[in-house]
């Protein structure tokens, strides 16, 4: 099946473009999202009648997405879950969680703009992307831990820790990463001193 493209779809083509479909993913998704109109000879008139109007719109939208891209890119969001000695998850974390823990940290998001190829399964750290718009997409850090303890410890190794159930676990590999830090801190080079000028 053909349709016309109404907005910027990844993979797929930009506004305006007449791209050749499945039936049901036509169907089932772009038809009933208002993404795309059949590639019929009225519609094709219909379009290049709104093209500026859609394009003016979409460009707003692009805008207001791009002021917000600042706020949500890097943005580090902790989902605690229970797991076993293996860091294997008890179900998963879908694009659902981490669209309600992005919009908790200040930063409305639905699901469908989570894109997520699958759940995430096992602890640690995981780069999601989010697409504001269709043109805007940035990428945000899932820190999925058993405590907030473990998360926090996750963040500051700049990855999975390990099983430890003991807090005095996570307070040891706390303290290994400060002195890692201090030790990398008193490697640094000293600045060079800036040559006094007399005026």
């Amino acid at each position: 099946m053909e349709v016309i493209l109404l907005e910027r779809i990844e993979k797929l083509g930009q506004m305006g473009d007449v791209v050749k479909v499945k039936a049901g993913f036509a169907r089932n998704y772009l038809l009933p999202q208002k993404k795309a109109l059949r590639a019929t000879d009225s519609n094709r008139g219909r379009f290049e009648q709104q093209r500026s109007q859609l394009e003016a719109t979409n460009l707003a939208r692009r805008q207001e997405a791009e002021a917000i891209a600042g706020k949500v890119d890097g943005l580090s969001v902790v989902l605690i879950r229970q797991a076993g000695e293996t860091a294997q998850l008890y179900g998963s974390v879908s694009a659902r969680d981490v669209a309600l823990a992005v919009s908790e940290a200040g930063v409305t998001v639905e699901r469908r703009q989570v894109l997520m190829d699958r759940p995430i399964k096992t602890l640690g750290l995981h780069q999601v992307r989010v697409a504001l718009h269709p043109e805007v997409v940035v990428s945000v850090t899932a820190n999925v831990a058993k405590s907030a303890a473990e998360a926090e410890a996750q963040r500051r190794a700049g990855g999975y820790v390990g099983p430890t159930e003991e807090p005095a676990g996570i307070e040891e590999i706390l303290a290994r990463v400060d002195a890692a830090e201090a030790a990398a801190e008193a490697a640094a080079p000293e600045p060079e001193p800036e040559p006094k000028t007399e005026a």
